[in-house]
């Protein structure tokens, strides 16, 4: 798409957001790819890799630092906007850019916490506790295939969904459930959906705005331009 149009959308985007009451932002793995970091479905995901029989590096997460999309939504945090940040994220970055705790729910968890068996409360890894006050063992809160969801996170994710009056989508293939349904519950309930996705996902069809461009040349613009609008 032209540069004309992609700078019409990112307009549109910064209105929907001053506009919006109840903003919530949906982020995957593709948001810290311009952090170092390899998604899993994008055109060089970890699984693409794997589908065509290519190798995959291992990264190191907790080298990674907070990228110009991060900081876009620390931004809408800032400007007081930000109702809600969900993740499907475990790398931390989201905390270390300077998202408050009460304000993210990490659906798979966060390799620098800890998590008790018994009371789910988290703790950081930093900590070297192997047990809660509580008395129960603490684990790791990364959510492995076949896990079920943070109970908490979970619920917590889906109010925010069904009462958001804009849902930003920001790097994910949207293919994963239950997180992938998150979407589909702000629809239902009236609200505008923006996807910001280098790749395909089941929602394009019915997203209001679609961006395929990097999510650096989008999110931070977008939030500038909104800025600019509470200002004046």
């Amino acid at each position: 798409m032209a540069a004309s149009d992609l700078g019409n959308r990112i307009d549109i985007l910064a209105q929907w957001m001053f506009e919006a009451k109840r903003l919530v932002v949906f982020t995957g793995a593709g948001i810290s790819t311009e952090s170092g970091l390899p998604d899993f479905r994008g055109p060089d995901g970890i699984w693409t890799r794997q589908a065509q029989g290519l190798p995959t590096e291992r990264r190191d997460f907790s080298a990674a630092e907070p990228n110009a999309g991060h900081v876009a939504i620390v931004e809408l945090q800032r400007l007081d906007k930000l109702s809600f940040l969900i993740s499907q994220n475990v790398d931390n970055i989201h905390l270390r850019s300077g998202i408050r705790p009460d304000l993210l729910a990490e659906l798979h968890g966060n390799i620098a916490r800890l998590r008790c068996s018994r009371c789910q409360t988290q703790v950081d890894k930093s900590a070297n506790a192997d047990r809660c006050s509580c008395g129960g063992r603490l684990v790791s809160s990364v959510v492995n295939f076949g896990q079920s969801l943070p109970g908490k996170e979970l619920a917590d994710s889906f109010w925010h969904s069904r009462n958001c009056d804009l849902f930003i989508v920001v790097g994910s293939s949207l293919v994963v459930t239950p997180a992938a349904d998150m979407p589909k519950v702000a629809l239902e309930s009236g609200a505008r959906l923006a996807i910001i996705n280098q790749g395909e996902t089941p929602f394009d069809r019915v997203a209001h705005l679609r961006f395929e461009e990097r999510i650096g040349e989008v999110l931070p613009p977008a939030v500038d331009r909104l800025e600019q609008l509470m200002e004046a």
